[in-house]
């Protein structure tokens, strides 16, 4: 399969770019030139933000493309737009925040989205600029040609976003260690990897329209994933299980100081509790907990014990003061 690859240098366009590798694929890549791609693609330079940016695609064709765009919904469009006529099969990341909020427990493709307009330039919010992909990916490739890859929480080796590497570099710290209960609440992500091989999978198979991508329920909990944590990092760490409500009390706010965890309620409904069916019967595998974490820390350890920050993301994580303070309770 030839594939093209907008991105394809950092976590979800890197781990793509490494599974159609792995599969033999013949793969060329389109960045800005600002991190290496992975040995073994054909490299293409533009800027998507930039005029005549997409210069460097005028020629070419390819079996699939995969974006994974998060900015204005413009540069989706101009993409699909140049690329119509010579790929067969257009593949969005998109994002379960289309959804949005509250959005029922167990929902599925078919629950209400957000408005986004394919059209839309500047600065758009998250929710809305997916959406708007989604719209300008359908539009140029027709319903069955576009694939829309609602993923969900990811995390796994090249995270950029820092949330598994932050919780790793605490419990690397040791010590007792803020772990926000209940210790048996479940949690969804998806692993970078296994959303690169579904995706490459359902290209092949020239799937289209809308599938959420996370594990089941069930897969993980918060006592999993800090347990991995402590465990891969030497032990070091004493997790202190605390309830919701000191940690809301102190003003700790949840995903933004503590990665990965909401208190029970409807923000929680909306990102820990879909039902992933579609996605599943289609060949969906997730691999264990264990082997995300593991995974993580060996890479992060490869590239200094620091993760790469995505400019446009704020920081996550709870300073030690502020930990202490609630612990001393």
């Amino acid at each position: 399969m030839r594939l093209l690859m907008l991105g394809g240098t950092e976590f979800v366009g890197r781990a793509v770019t490494e599974a159609a590798l792995a599969r033999g694929h013949e793969v060329t890549v389109f960045h800005r030139g600002r991190h290496e791609p992975p040995a073994g693609v054909a490299s293409l330079h533009g800027d998507r933000t930039a005029a005549e940016g997409l210069a460097a695609l005028r020629d070419g064709e390819w079996d699939v493309v995969v974006d994974t765009w998060s900015g204005a919904p413009v540069a989706v469009r101009d993409a699909a737009r140049l690329l119509a006529g010579r790929v067969e099969r257009y593949v969005y990341v998109s994002s379960r925040s289309v959804y949005p909020h509250p959005t029922p427990p167990r929902a599925d493709e078919g629950a209400p989205v957000v408005d986004g307009s394919p059209d839309e330039t500047g600065e758009v919010p998250y929710a809305q600029a997916k959406r708007g992909g989604e719209l300008a990916a359908v539009r140029e490739f027709g319903a069955d040609r576009a694939l829309l890859v609602r993923a969900g929480l990811i995390l796994g080796p090249w995270e950029n976003i820092g949330r598994l590497p932050w919780w790793l570099t605490r419990a690397a710290r040791g010590g007792d260690m803020l772990a926000p209960g209940p210790r048996d609440l479940g949690v969804q992500y998806i692993d970078c990897r296994d959303l690169a091989e579904w995706i490459l999978a359902a290209a092949r198979a020239g799937l289209g329209g809308a599938y959420n991508l996370v594990a089941p329920p069930g897969h993980a909990t918060m006592g999993s994933l800090l347990d991995a944590c402590v465990r891969v990092t030497g032990g070091r760490a004493v997790l202190r299980w605390t309830g919701p409500e000191a940690i809301l009390a102190a003003g700790i706010e949840p995903w933004q100081h503590l990665p990965v965890w909401i208190p029970p309620g409807e923000l929680y409904d909306t990102m820990h509790r879909t039902v992933p069916t579609k996605a599943l019967a289609t060949g969906l595998r997730c691999r264990s907990v264990e082997e995300t974490v593991a995974d993580t820390w060996a890479w992060l350890r490869s590239v200094g014990g620091t993760a790469p920050q995505r400019p446009d993301r704020p920081r996550v994580g709870l300073d030690p003061q502020t930990e202490a303070a609630v612990l001393a309770r």
